[in-house]
């Protein structure tokens, strides 16, 4: 008869048990899948497969009834050598983003100054400024055409002091910067409500010990105000951008893109070319060129941002 030695079983180590950290994390990552699905799945619905869809549609020529034809990168040579209407409205859009940002950036940021300042009634003027925002732009669209009609509030307006105005919609001189004059008023609300917030983050007693010490107000704001507002403004910038690129409401309410194609826009051009000219897969190239030329251009604001976007607040 064998006899085995004792085994102290105090001596040996426990069999590893599952965490209960482990276990908690798992459940809690059940728990947030499912709370994340029902976005995600809307994203890809309406994201996702429609993005990856118009890119394959570019590749075709893509009548809105009938068959489709494949011809490949055909649409996008079209655009960029035998269009010239596509150089135009691209340069259009170009100069209504530009004179647009920054008209916006520095009225908003003048405007939200002034309104971190004025005390009580700030508030109130902030909401004024913020309503266009918030109304919808075909409303304001049409009442601003009734404003610059020929016979509109503005030339009677004009009139009554002596002065025949012009036609502000049908001269090509002075429709795309009347285009401009009803985005800002419709736009500038939004960035002033931002910057606004981004002014009462800035300590006063900053302000107070620079003033103090002998700093004029130009100098608070360059060397103060403007460093800890930066990253508010950068914000700004760039969805102030983005949104400049889209511009199509005011182009087709007001002047449908005249006279000529002087206030044509890539959007408008776009929406014309998928339903007006039947030409699907020619709008969906429009809509990847405008896509990769927004993108640059943000990614290109990002690269560049360390050069005056101070985080270090």
């Amino acid at each position: 008869m064998i006899v085995l030695p004792e085994v102290n079983s105090e001596a040996m180590p426990a069999a590893p048990a599952a965490a209960p950290e482990r276990i908690q994390g798992r459940a809690q990552g059940r728990l947030a899948a499912l709370y994340l699905a029902p976005g995600m799945l809307g994203f890809l619905i309406f994201i996702i497969i429609p993005l990856v869809s118009s890119l394959a549609i570019s590749l075709y020529k893509w009548p809105l009834f009938g068959d489709p034809e494949f011809v490949g990168f055909d649409n996008y040579a079209s655009l960029f050598s035998s269009d010239p209407v596509f150089w135009t409205v691209l340069g259009n859009t170009l100069v209504f983003a530009v004179c647009y940002t920054v008209l916006n950036l520095g009225i908003s940021l003048g405007l939200a100054t002034w309104l971190h300042h004025i005390g009580k009634w700030g508030p109130f003027f902030r909401v004024l400024f913020f309503i266009p925002v918030v109304t919808p732009m075909t409303a304001n669209a049409l009442v601003w055409r009734l404003m610059l009609s020929d016979n509109g509030v503005v030339n009677s307006g004009l009139a009554g002091v002596g002065i025949h105005g012009p036609s502000w919609l049908s001269d090509s001189n002075l429709a795309m910067a009347s285009l401009i004059a009803m985005s800002l008023w419709q736009g500038i609300g939004y960035n002033i409500f931002v910057l606004g917030a981004g002014l009462s983050n800035i300590s006063p007693g900053l302000l107070e010990a620079a003033t103090i010490d002998g700093a004029g107000p130009w100098q608070r704001f360059y060397r103060i105000v403007f460093p800890m507002l930066s990253p508010t403004l950068f914000f700004c910038t760039v969805m102030t951008i983005i949104g400049s690129f889209k511009v199509f409401t005011q182009p087709y309410l007001l002047t449908l893109g005249g006279p000529g194609e002087s206030t044509n826009t890539i959007v408008l051009y776009l929406y014309r070319n998928g339903f007006s000219f039947d030409k699907m897969g020619y709008a969906s190239s429009l809509a990847w060129i405008l896509f990769v030329i927004v993108m640059l251009i943000t990614a290109l604001q990002f690269s560049q941002q360390k050069r005056w976007v101070n985080y270090d607040n």
